[in-house]
């Protein structure tokens, strides 16, 4: 469907010139009228991607039609035109929301140069409300985003299990959304109106871990004046989570297993145990095989742990995922900043799917973050988030490459290389996919296939 334009210009000599104007360089339609209350009747009638308004008319002035236009669609690039010497009137426009202006007399090639960049800005608007319309109408299952399948199937494991009481260990690289999936089987449980206690097991002192968690009486240590329930017992009728629970001490791991045996604690400084009623959720982002064979990890705990794992995939496993992410903290931090809408152009969104992603969607939410930050347009570009147009895309180095294990790094590397390729040869062919394939010799099938493993869309190589 082509832009919709209309122009507002109390004279219809100006009005013909700009009408002939526009059609002869833009691919548009083009509407006219010639005052305010027009100009409103047409906006009611259907929408416009577009105004081009004279300031200085009788009646309702372009000022005062601006501010009403803005009510009716906040989202509407609007261009005043002035007369040579206003332009403290212009500048006013700006501050009420006009995108640009032009003054009077003007030259061809400037206003429709600057008719095409407000056009543009338009259907990129539009692009993002429907995007975020998508995302709206997609399945959301508690505050995670995203649709692809690696996450379908979390979200039908995550219900499944919620269904029961069994202990669940959630293992994953950090960022990958362990807590969010323990707060996600608490809330679809049937313990949902009762307790949700997490505790950060690196964060708590070896020394006081024990008596965190399990308790003490009065007079157990120095310190200890008055009795303390411990965390299992204040998360009595509901869940406790222990996180990263490969940094518990060997001592404490004992204890624990006791816990899971006969749902008994035993309150430091007490010689009775205290039965506890409480679902225990654990999380990880080790590898608790490894510690089991340095012996840093019980084998019997790790067993009792293990009944359910839930794995999450991490990031660049579910690179379909990252435009839904990408624009969900763009309206999350928008908000939170008082920012106005902020869009992903095409080049950042390119990087972002090629990116590697080690911190996983905690290192995509600190980056558009940043990004939302530093930016002072509506369109997010690469520099906003620190990378520039020159930079290679951003992949593993080497002392990052030589910390993981040969089978993960020979993985990566190759995922790295045929993400980065797909985008170059796409690029090459202008988003033609059929062009594409011919070019890297394969069947078109087969790279459509490719395509969809790594989430690479042909869309963001299309010329605009």
């Amino acid at each position: 469907m082509k832009p919709r334009l209309l122009i507002v210009d109390d004279e219809l000599d100006m009005l013909r010139l700009l009408s002939r104007a526009v059609r002869a360089d833009i691919d548009c339609e083009v509407q006219t009228v010639s005052n305010a209350t027009a100009a409103l009747e047409a906006f009611r009638q259907r929408s416009f991607d577009l105004a081009l308004v004279d300031i200085r008319m009788p009646g309702m002035d372009g000022i005062q039609l601006l501010e009403q236009l803005r009510l009716l669609d906040p989202g509407l690039t609007i261009v005043m035109m002035t007369a040579y010497g206003a332009i403290e009137v212009a500048v006013e426009s700006i501050k009420k929301g006009a995108y640009d202006f032009i003054t009077k007399p003007f030259e061809q090639n400037d206003l429709v140069r600057l008719l095409q960049k407000g056009i543009e800005r338009s259907l990129l608007l539009r692009e993002n409300q429907q995007l975020q319309q998508r995302i709206r109408k997609e399945e959301t299952f508690q505050n995670f985003v995203g649709s692809s399948p690696p996450m379908q199937k979390l979200y039908d494991t995550i219900q499944m299990v919620s269904r029961t009481d069994v202990t669940v260990l959630l293992t994953g690289e950090s960022g990958t959304g362990k807590n969010l999936a323990a707060r996600a089987i608490h809330a679809l449980s049937a313990r949902v109106s009762f307790p949700y206690v997490h505790v950060n097991c690196p964060t708590v002192p070896e020394s006081i871990l024990e008596s965190e968690l399990f308790g003490y009486k009065k007079g157990a240590f120095t310190h200890a004046t008055q009795d303390k329930k411990g965390l299992f017992e204040e998360a009595e009728g509901g869940t406790i989570c222990l996180d990263e629970i490969g940094d518990i001490p060997l001592s404490v791991q004992t204890k624990l297993l006791q816990v899971l045996e006969d749902k008994h604690i035993k309150p430091l400084g007490q010689t009775k145990t205290v039965q506890v009623n409480v679902r225990l959720i654990a999380s990880t982002n080790q590898d608790l095989k490894a510690r089991l064979a340095a012996r840093e990890f019980r084998e019997d705990l790790y067993y009792r742990l293990n009944v359910v794992n839930l794995h999450m995939p991490p990031l660049r496993e579910r690179r379909e995922d990252i435009p839904s992410l990408t624009q969900h903290f763009l309206d999350r931090f928008a908000a939170e900043f008082n920012k106005p809408p902020k869009a992903a152009s095409p080049e950042f969104m390119r990087r972002l799917v090629e990116h590697s992603w080690e911190g996983n969607v905690r290192e995509l939410a600190n980056l558009i973050q940043r990004a939302v930050v530093l930016s002072s347009g509506e369109t997010i570009q690469p520099e906003d988030a620190g990378w520039h147009h020159s930079d290679p895309p951003p992949c593993f180095h080497e002392n990052q490459l030589f910390s993981l294990p040969y089978h993960r790094a020979k993985h990566q590397v190759l995922e790295q290389f045929t993400v980065a390729y797909l985008h170059h040869v796409l690029e090459q062919a202008d988003g033609n996919v059929t062009h594409a394939a011919l070019k890297c010799g394969l069947e078109r099938q087969s790279f459509q296939q490719i395509m969809k493993k790594y989430g690479v869309r042909p869309n963001s190589h299309k010329s605009l």
